[in-house]
């Protein structure tokens, strides 16, 4: 595991990333490629895939389980958003993921979400 993915994931790491990615986005070195008030896309600095695109919530959130029946709107703008970058890249004839992971898997301990492509 790289020196980054430890401090992002000591204590006082989790709380950076949060406060970065709700408060100061505007330092992330990355291509934005939507941006709300509530949510932020852009391709992922380190892909793993063709596209690799990570979608973020700009507000502080570790996990799925933090989010609640009051996110339906949250979950609808991301839902349309994912939908808008599907048409963008030519995901749907192309074929795509959508992965959220948590726990062990979850490198960064801020909800986001993986939009990836294969081919």
């Amino acid at each position: 595991m790289s020196f980054l993915m430890r401090v992002a994931r000591s204590p006082l790491g989790r709380l950076l990333v949060g406060k970065v990615f709700t408060h100061m986005s505007f330092l992330l070195p990355v291509e934005r490629l939507r941006e709300t008030e509530t949510l932020i896309a852009f391709h992922h600095p380190r892909p793993s895939s063709p596209v690799h695109i990570l979608l973020v919530p700009r507000r502080s959130l570790r996990g799925l389980a933090d989010l609640g029946p009051d996110d339906a709107g949250f979950l609808a703008e991301l839902l349309e958003m994912v939908n808008e970058l599907v048409q963008e890249f030519d995901l749907e004839r192309r074929g795509y993921r959508l992965i959220v992971n948590g726990g062990a898997y979850q490198d960064v301990p801020h909800l986001h979400f993986h939009l990836i492509s294969e081919n």
